[in-house]
């Protein structure tokens, strides 16, 4: 399983890197706090299935949940799917917290 850290993605993106970031937490969670300064699109775990085709396969994908357990599953999925280019944020929003921008909330 591909996995970049908070601290990994922060660099590439200020190096001008623009992967597509998929949140697959639910809607209460992303109202608490989230990426969407980095793009990120609001999936569902349980919404991947149908809406997988939603994201392009031609792209870098990074996929995040809270914690990275759900996006790991995304990221198995979307693979089975036949995405190639799909790495997994590693500790989720709650690393992103930690390691690059403390006044996202923990929940």
């Amino acid at each position: 399983m591909s996995e970049i850290t908070p601290t990994q993605f922060k660099k590439e993106w200020d190096e001008g890197r623009r992967p597509i970031l998929v949140d697959v937490r639910q809607p209460d969670e992303w109202e608490i706090c989230n990426l969407q300064e980095f793009g990120a699109k609001l999936i569902p775990l349980g919404e991947i299935p149908q809406r997988f085709e939603e994201i392009p396969k031609d792209g870098d994908i990074v996929v995040q949940c809270k914690a990275g357990g759900r996006s790991a599953q995304a990221q198995r999925f979307l693979q089975g799917q036949g995405y190639t280019r799909v790495q997994n944020l590693s500790g989720g929003i709650l690393r992103w917290s930690d390691e690059v921008d403390s006044s996202k909330a923990k929940y």
